[in-house]
């Protein structure tokens, strides 16, 4: 301790405002880390990942809305601000990028949760058990709040790199002087002729693939850019071609059919550009006319634009673009899809099955729930599918339709052969709360595989504590519970001390009060190791009382101390945090 005070006294302290910051980084790493381990533990269970990392995103939501952009230096063993190391343990995380010679980390404000779910998975990618390296991964996700520097350089065999330095500085000499003009042929601006160039490069090896990185533009000049050009299309070109349609249309057309014509074509060349947000605003246009128009002609022209927006071709396209590609406005996206007939129901599932990107999947499937709400038949047929992605999507159709009879459809996943499936739907139909859903819980207490049954006794007391403690301790008191496996009865001990009721924690003392006898040694050694599953389960103050109660009774078999030790650990680690866990052991 005092060596560590000296240490403490010659670093120079740093400002109040710099530590305040790094304690606000550190924050973040400290929950990143911690929800990497329960993902490592729950690997299976994807749609919890969210909830691992949520407060990983609320700490760095914190930081980026009181510091702005968190900057990351990026270290062989850690992640670094200020010249301060942010984990407290080690950790292979910072490697991974390092490796791949990215060299800085910059998480900007609005990341979500969602984004942070997707880097999270890219750095527990392996690329040396077969998956892609760290930088195409980031590549191809193309996270909107993340960005990254990459630090790479010049090297050619048998030349050093001031050699080659010198020989670049040739090519981006002569390119330069090439490109300046003083005269109003702007075009000359961008003219290189390649027998000049071999001419000039007299002496320097050709070298190919070399990328020369000189100074990037500004993010203001590429927005005011971005801006400007977006203006000049979105704002002005197809805004005054629509309005001229519509003027066109308001003065008196009888051809109905040439107008379908146009509009079929118009509506084409906006799904090319991928200009949904034109196309909804044809829809909005075509809606407040048709209220006005005593005729019926545009409410046949936006029918008939309607059916064609959903014809399967154009559906097939959307699904395309959706398929490995984020939308810059998954809002137009969703108003699209949204103002479809429900005929194409079975069109849009058809396209579902095409697109891989998560975001996007719960794009289409939050779209489709609202269809499912009238009509859900359509997707409790596809409740029986082989394909497991396909039943959870319509196990999250269902839910978020908040139909009445759910609960009854997820009754035909429980009878689903795939087992992944099955235990995901269970966690889904607990979220309920509902007497139906406890119904389906229940009765999946006797089904024949194991792992089914203790999951569905751990979720019982999730309904109703009373209920749960009253339905546990009659199954316990069946004389067949003693043949089910130890890590079955363990289930279901973890599930009785989960209701935390008075009766439960006086059961497990009991357990571990009874002394062992030469004939019953064996069956009160497995009852004890039952009962400190209890408490463990039970993560309660009074728990944590009295599995140290245990652990300080020597009297105790070493099993039944190690694992008490091991129970009291975990309980104060989830009452307490890692650090009162770790102060601990």
């Amino acid at each position: 301790m005092a060596q560590n005070a000296s240490n403490a006294s010659q670093e120079p302290a740093m400002e109040p405002a710099t530590r305040e910051k790094v304690e606000a980084a550190r924050n973040f790493t400290f929950h990143l880390l911690k929800g990497i381990k329960q993902i490592g533990m729950y690997r299976h269970n994807e749609a919890r990942f969210p909830e691992f990392l949520a407060k990983a995103q609320e700490a760095l939501a914190a930081y980026t809305d009181r510091y702005g952009p968190l900057s990351l230096k990026v270290e062989q063993q850690n992640f670094m601000l200020h010249g301060e190391p942010l984990f407290s343990e080690d950790t292979p995380l910072p490697y991974k990028f390092f490796r791949d010679g990215i060299r800085q980390l910059i998480f900007r404000p609005g990341l979500t949760v969602q984004e942070l779910v997707s880097f999270t998975l890219i750095a527990l990618s392996e690329p040396e058990r077969g998956a892609e390296d760290v930088m195409a991964q980031l590549w191809r996700a193309a996270l909107e709040h993340l960005e990254y520097v990459m630090v790479e350089g010049f090297k050619m065999d048998e030349v050093s790199e001031a050699e080659v330095e010198v020989e670049v500085d040739k090519v981006v000499g002569y390119l330069y002087a090439r490109l300046k003009t003083n005269s109003d042929d702007y075009l000359r601006f961008a003219r290189v002729n390649a027998d000049d160039l071999d001419s000039k490069m007299d002496g320097v090896e050709q070298m190919r693939g070399l990328v020369v990185a000189g100074n990037y533009a500004s993010d203001e000049l590429k927005a005011r850019l971005q801006k400007e050009i977006g203006e000049e299309e979105g704002s002005r070109l197809f805004p005054k071609l629509v309005s001229a349609i519509f003027q066109v249309i308001e003065g008196g057309v009888d051809d109905v059919a040439l107008l379908e014509e146009v509009f079929v074509q118009l509506l084409d060349a906006m799904l090319i550009q991928d200009d949904y947000a034109i196309i909804n605003q044809l829809v909005l246009k075509m809606r407040a006319m048709a209220q006005r128009d005593t005729s019926g002609n545009i409410s046949r022209l936006l029918d008939y634009f309607v059916l064609k927006m959903g014809e399967e071709q154009r559906v097939m396209r959307l699904a395309e673009m959706l398929k490995t590609t984020r939308p810059r406005n998954p809002v137009d996206i969703t108003r699209y899809m949204q103002a479809l007939d429900p005929s194409t129901v079975f069109t849009l599932l058809n396209a579902l099955e095409t697109i891989e990107i998560p975001e996007n999947r719960v794009l289409v499937c939050d779209v489709l729930a609202s269809f499912a709400k009238d009509n859900p038949q359509p997707f409790v047929q596809r409740l029986e599918a082989d394909r497991p992605q396909t039943v959870r999507d319509m196990v999250y159709i269902l839910e978020k339709s908040d139909h009445p009879d759910r609960v009854k459809m997820f009754g035909l996943v429980l009878l689903n052969k795939n087992l992944a499936v099955k235990l995901e739907v269970m966690n889904i139909i607990a979220r309920g709360r509902t007497n139906e859903a406890r119904k389906l819980i229940v009765e999946a207490i006797n089904d024949p595989i194991a792992q089914v049954r203790m999951l569905a006794v751990r979720l019982l007391p999730e309904f109703d504590r009373d209920k749960a403690y009253v339905d546990l301790t009659r199954l316990m008191k069946d004389p067949n519970f003693e043949k089910k496996s130890i890590e079955e009865r363990t289930a279901f001990y973890s599930a009785l001390g989960s209701t935390a009721l008075p009766g439960a924690i006086s059961l497990m003392l009991q357990m571990l009060a009874v002394k062992p006898t030469l004939l019953n040694k064996k069956k009160v050694m497995e009852d004890k190791l039952l009962a400190v599953a209890g408490l463990a389960g039970a993560c309660s103050i009074q728990s944590y009382k009295a599995l140290q109660g245990v652990v300080e009774d020597k009297t105790q078999p070493v099993e039944i101390l190690t694992a008490a030790r091991k129970a009291m650990y975990q309980t104060k680690k989830i009452l307490f945090g890692e650090t009162a866990a770790n102060e601990e052991a």
